[in-house]
């Protein structure tokens, strides 16, 4: 695999390890994500 391939890849599994972690005590809701304003960016 070459090698942009694979920091593609690695910066897919890092932002799905990141958003994860702020679900880490809570259950993953799209409900409560949308509602809560401090985990959306303003666009």
């Amino acid at each position: 695999m070459n090698e942009k391939v694979l920091k593609c890849l690695y910066d897919i599994k890092f932002a799905i390890d990141e958003i994860d972690s702020y679900f880490l005590n809570r259950e993953k809701r799209f409900d409560d994500y949308t509602k809560d304003t401090m985990s959306k960016k303003s666009y």
